[in-house]
């Protein structure tokens, strides 16, 4: 099922986002990924600010190997880079994913990019290696373009969904629980170490993307 998915990213969180620094009023929009050997090279435009020199507003960055001006018309620049994939972030994600990017806006505020999975999992695959390399990423929307899906129905797979309907139809998040693992495992013809399994797995599903982007600073 094709979905696509919007998600934000602070500014000084995504590559190419040194530029703020010394341009913080311009806009930057990624155009297009080129894989390549080792690295991925980004092709974006620099838009509202008239420089000499555009490739010297962004600063040093470890993942970047080179950048270059492909053109440029008034106040706007297009930009080559090549960008290493030893470097964990977003781009890198978006390549080994292989994921396609149908756009992505910068300001000096938050980057926001939409992709387009051919299935919801290649969503919750690219969500979840960015929670897992750290990456700060907000999920703000999605779209299923046949069917409609709910966004729990995104998260979640099917099985975990069915378990986890059953498990609070039943009673088992109740206190005293109102129905037992293996009772459940019988209704769903599995054991009760799968149905566990289930719903720890959704479980940590919907609390990860309900969660994400909140952070906790202990005393």
């Amino acid at each position: 099922m094709v979905t696509e998915a919007t998600f934000t990213v602070p500014s000084d969180q995504f590559p190419l986002g040194t530029v703020f620094k010394q341009l913080p009023d311009v806009t930057v929009t990624l155009e297009r990924l080129v894989p390549a050997q080792n690295v991925v090279i980004p092709y974006f435009w620099v838009r509202g600010t008239e420089v000499a020199d555009i490739e010297s507003a962004f600063t040093e960055h470890p993942g970047v190997q080179g950048i270059r001006l492909v053109d440029s018309v008034e106040d706007e620049y297009l930009l080559r880079v090549e960008w290493t994939l030893e470097y964990d972030d977003v781009l890198t994600v978006l390549a080994e994913t292989s994921i396609p990017l149908i756009e992505a806006i910068g300001t000096n505020k938050q980057w926001t990019f939409d992709v387009r999975g051919d299935e919801r999992r290649d969503i919750v695959e690219f969500q979840r290696r960015c929670r897992e390399l750290d990456i700060p990423i907000t999920l703000t929307s999605l779209t299923a373009l046949t069917p409609v899906e709910t966004a729990i129905e995104v998260i979640l797979t099917d099985t975990q969904l069915e378990a986890l309907v059953l498990a609070y139809d039943r009673g088992y998040f109740e206190s005293p629980r109102e129905v037992t693992l293996e009772a459940l495992g019988e209704e769903l013809g599995i054991s009760q170490q799968a149905v566990g399994s289930r719903l720890r797995g959704g479980i940590k599903a919907v609390l990860g993307d309900a969660l994400s982007g909140h952070t906790v600073n202990p005393e």
